[in-house]
């Protein structure tokens, strides 16, 4: 199945709830011919009513227990995104139609107002696109995960970003700010130095320079980064591990992270197909590797292995990371942030307290 310029998945494969299953045939009359080419596929942004915006959780395996996903699906189209799956919760495929059908969330920064203004709530780092990118191309227009920082400043709240994209740059008069208080962090993912590996895996991203750049301006403007070197790709990009790292000190990244290719639901099929269309004479070593790190299978989902595999292949990953951030003085895990600043700030209406706001 040949694949679309622009895009990450090669097909659109119904989502795992769906009982009915679509495959189109290839009779060969007409292979090749430039008029049965792929057509292109335009993106939809599709807003989405809510009641909440916080999303919580009691995992092991990540440092925070609360993130805001500004949106749904995400025109990025890394193949290897751990959260594609979730479009079939909405009976929409975590193929192409993941990257191209997005739900954004309009009422976003009103609903963590609220939420942020109710009795007992108690500040926690929340994480800013824990699942898909908070600054993906929309967000450009849309400009919800600007107004959600705009919310979390207003109440000295601390917030870690994960993002590929420079777009981050156009909230430093933000972010600079909060990063001051020690209330703001940002964490650039990094997947390859390879500009051509890149275009592939993760089409509509950033380049990896354009990534080093942001790394080296929010540096500049006194925001402390970190580099996520993930994920990586047994016999794809695992080789590239060091390099990465080096590259991210150089332009000012203070601490790193890493987590091992996690192929949840769809996605086993979906990496295949992608690996299968671009590096057919690569796809069975890389898949043996992959099951060599998740105890012979494409991905294991116990807690405290899933993200970091196991066995001989995942240990000397393991220890590389740890090599080079020894020598490259990078800390392992984010940036310490202040929870202790936040407070609700008082609204018209608002009755005043016996000693003040």
């Amino acid at each position: 199945m040949p694949a679309r310029k622009g895009r990450g998945a090669v097909s659109n494969p119904e989502g795992r709830f769906e009982k009915r299953r679509i495959a189109p045939i290839d009779d060969g009359q007409a292979a090749g011919a430039e008029e049965d080419a792929p057509p292109r596929l335009e993106t939809t942004v599709i807003p989405e009513t809510t009641r909440t915006v916080l999303s919580r959780n009691d995992s092991p395996d990540i440092s925070f227990d609360r993130s805001i996903n500004p949106y749904k699906g995400c025109e990025h189209g890394c193949v290897y995104c751990f959260a594609r799956p979730t479009h079939s919760y909405l009976g929409l495929s975590p193929g192409l139609d993941f990257e191209t059908k997005i739900f954004s969330k309009p009422d976003a920064a009103r609903l963590l107002r609220e939420e942020l203004r109710r009795p007992g709530y108690r500040c926690e780092v929340i994480a800013l696109g824990a699942n898909t990118d908070p600054y993906q191309p929309v967000e450009r227009d849309l400009k919800i995960t600007r107004s959600l920082l705009e919310v979390l400043r207003e109440h000295h709240h601390a917030v870690g970003i994960i993002t590929k994209s420079g777009l981050v740059l156009r909230d430093l008069d933000i972010l600079a700010p909060m990063a001051k208080e020690r209330l703001a962090s940002v964490f650039v993912s990094i997947t390859t130095l390879d500009r051509a590996l890149a275009r592939t895996m993760e089409p509509r991203a950033a380049s990896p320079d354009r990534r080093l750049e942001t790394l080296r301006a929010l540096t500049d403007a006194g925001v402390p980064v970190g580099v996520l070197s993930s994920p990586m790709i047994p016999g794809l990009n695992d080789s590239e591990l060091e390099r990465i790292l080096e590259a991210a000190a150089a332009a000012g990244a203070r601490s790193a992270g890493y987590v091992v290719l996690r192929l949840p639901h769809e996605l086993k099929q979906l990496f295949t197909e992608w690996l299968e269309t671009h590096y057919p004479l690569k796809a069975k070593h890389v898949l043996n590797l992959v099951r060599e790190t998740h105890g012979g299978k494409l991905y294991d989902s116990d807690f405290g292995t899933r993200m970091k595999g196991t066995g001989p292949y995942a240990e000397l990953l393991r220890r590389r990371f740890e090599t080079a951030c020894r020598r490259f003085g990078l800390s392992r895990g984010p940036a310490p942030l202040d929870t202790t600043r936040f407070r609700v700030p008082p609204r018209a209406g608002d009755q005043l307290g016996l000693f003040g706001p």
